[in-house]
């Protein structure tokens, strides 16, 4: 789970730097846009990849078999 979670901030790192990319492109080209669009999309994929593997190691297993659980 340790690869996922610094798979995770590596792509959040990349969308980070693409928005920043995105933001320093002169206005009212259409590249702008898209650089940040794609950004935002890459940097929040990163910190979910990264969210849900700290909350898999954090969870207690389910045991769904047990009559507890009905």
């Amino acid at each position: 789970m340790t690869a996922f979670i610094v798979s995770g901030a590596l792509v959040g790192s990349v969308g980070l730097a693409v928005l920043i990319a995105g933001l320093r492109t002169p206005t009212g080209e259409p590249k702008r846009a898209a650089m940040m669009i794609g950004g935002m999309m890459i940097a929040a994929f990163g910190l979910l990849l990264a969210g849900f593997a700290i909350a898999w190691q954090a969870a207690a297993p389910l045991d769904l078999n047990s009559e507890a659980a009905q």
